[in-house]
């Protein structure tokens, strides 16, 4: 029998919560049900779910901060999370996603659409490792090996280790979420290149769901606050008007 992913469901009103675990348990995932933060903390470190679906009003801790803990915990950075939010909350759906949440549902909720959610973001969970086609990407010169092409992109402030999923900038290691890491790399690959909206969205997003008009933009400012944090007069983000984003190359190297 296999194994059946474990979906940790963090929310203290227990209608919701029953309906919730119905709709995951009949599609083939294991639910359990967390009424409290202390409770979501106890389980997420007894063993890493496949998904967390957190909602924002808890009894013992904003879901926010739970949110924070969670990533912090061993393993936690790897685990996708979902925010449940009220419909008319938008500043709610922004905040989750410039913590760095994969997607938010609003209550209340379609059960296929919920689940149609946790399948694409496990899909995009599992997807991620593999490198997303990128458009027109730099080729090494003729006999230069893989690593020359790590040594060009280190002539810019950034420096992108694809194998650890990690980009420095200046010499820093950033704190990257998923989508920040993905965004960051098509930006860091193609400096002064612009990527539309959708472009950014079919390359880092690749199932294509879970779209949101303010998502990218979302993303960008958690982006551009990480980079300040490292070098607070750079621009190394530059919006181009009704187009979409682009890497500065007017930036000094490290």
């Amino acid at each position: 029998m296999l194994n059946k992913p474990r979906i940790l469901v963090v929310e203290d009103e227990s209608g919701i919560a029953d309906t919730l675990q119905y709709v995951l348990s009949t599609d083939g995932f294991a639910p359990v049900w967390c009424s409290t933060a202390g409770q979501a903390l106890r389980e997420f470190s007894a063993g890493l779910p496949a998904l967390v679906i957190l909602d924002i009003g808890l009894p013992d801790l904003n879901g926010f901060e739970l949110f924070k803990r969670l990533q912090a915990l061993p393993g936690g950075a790897q685990v996708p999370m979902l925010f449940l939010t009220a419909r008319s909350d938008e500043i709610d759906r922004v905040v989750g996603l410039e913590l760095g949440a994969d997607d938010y549902i609003a209550k209340p909720f379609s059960p296929r659409e919920l689940v149609a959610r946790v399948r694409g973001i496990l899909r995009r969970s599992v997807r991620q490792p593999l490198a997303a086609p990128l458009p027109e990407p730099p080729q090494p010169a003729s006999g230069a090996t893989p690593m020359a092409v790590r040594m060009e992109a280190a002539a810019t402030p950034f420096a992108l280790d694809e194998e650890r999923r990690q980009i420095r900038f200046y010499g820093r290691v950033l704190e990257l979420s998923r989508y920040e890491y993905g965004i960051l790399r098509l930006l860091v690959l193609r400096p002064g290149r612009v990527f539309t909206r959708d472009e950014l969205f079919d390359q880092v997003w690749t199932d294509g769901s879970g779209s949101l008009d303010r998502t990218i933009d979302a993303h960008i400012k958690t982006l551009r606050a990480k980079l300040k944090a490292v070098a607070p007069h750079a621009e190394p983000i530059r919006t181009s008007r009704g187009s979409g984003y682009a890497l500065s190359e007017a930036l000094p190297a490290a």
